[in-house]
């Protein structure tokens, strides 16, 4: 069976129920396709107070006020995990589990999982201490001292952020030295709040209702130590969900989808939004902002090309 709307959106994160909002509320039959929780990694977010016009949040809390705000003008919600995209004449066929859909115009907002240490204790105290974004949660964690885990730019960048608010950053490494550009490792080594452990991973992170510290192997000596820190921020890379793309358009080497500033991701009717899209600030607002430019644009194209 293959149920018609005219415009999907795939990922149920800020920026797919902004998406969906603006596209229902415009009288586009719409539908969100999602295969867990709707509100993406927003929903495992203990508090937000980063989003305009609210002072704080449960991030789970600020997911179902969004989607119970786009379904109210009309927004279907499927949770189905959708398994393939291709062209069909001039829609779109998604597959999916027992199910087809068939669009006008797709909206992709399926975000980005970040990478894990995969350690005791992450999971269990992630929005209690544990975080990937430092943009998001440093100033929850002010006077005391944090550690930072990785050594590219996203680690070096974060930290520096971090260390407006924390009393002492201690930036985590396995390799002797920071892989981060030459400017932002300048900027580290002078920042006096900054301190580096070398040839160092993270075997544990301690902590019952929140992090109280990390435990720490050198994978040179073999040593094993403990850092009393309140929070671990992890920046060791990041996956896009982009398969559902391969061989549509054209990716970047991280795996992120090009788009311009309309969204459009290189097909017609195909639109990139949040996350998983290049150059993407990864915060709520700006997923929100992205999933409304796309929905906009998605209305246009409708118009233009299906002449109704």
């Amino acid at each position: 069976m293959t149920q018609e709307f005219d415009i999907a959106v795939v990922g149920g994160g800020p920026g797919g129920l902004a998406a969906g909002l603006y596209a229902a509320r415009g009288r586009r039959s719409t539908v969100l396709l999602e295969k867990g929780v709707t509100g993406g990694q927003i929903a495992l977010t203990d508090i937000v107070e980063n989003y305009p016009g609210i002072e704080s949040i449960n991030g789970f809390d600020l997911a179902q006020a969004m989607l119970k705000h786009a379904e109210i003008y009309g927004m279907q919600t499927h949770y189905v995990a959708v398994k393939g995209l291709e062209r069909a004449g001039q829609k779109w066929l998604l597959r999916a589990e027992g199910e087809d859909y068939l669009a006008k115009a797709v909206i992709i907002t399926s975000g980005a999982d970040y990478i894990r240490l995969g350690v005791p204790g992450e999971t269990e105290l992630t929005g209690h201490g544990v975080s990937y974004c430092a943009t998001c949660d440093a100033a929850f964690f002010r006077d005391v001292e944090v550690a930072v885990v990785g050594g590219g730019d996203a680690a070096v960048e974060e930290g520096l952020f971090t260390t407006r608010y924390a009393s002492k950053v201690h930036l985590i490494h396995r390799r002797d030295q920071l892989r981060a550009s030459a400017i932002l490792q300048e900027r580290a080594f002078a920042n006096p709040k900054m301190d580096f452990t070398w040839n160092t991973v993270v075997t544990e992170i301690t902590g019952k209702d929140e992090v109280t510290g990390a435990r720490l192997r050198n994978v040179v000596s073999g040593e094993e130590s403990v850092l009393d820190v309140k929070a671990v921020f992890i920046f060791i890379g990041q996956k896009p969900n982009s398969e559902l793309l391969g061989g549509l358009v054209e990716l970047d080497e991280g795996g992120h989808v090009p788009v311009n500033e309309w969204m459009e991701a290189g097909q017609p009717g195909l639109y990139a939004a949040g996350d998983i899209r290049a150059n993407s600030a990864r915060q709520v607002a700006s997923s929100v902002g992205d999933g409304v430019t796309a929905a906009i644009a998605a209305d246009h194209y409708i118009s233009a090309t299906f002449r109704e």
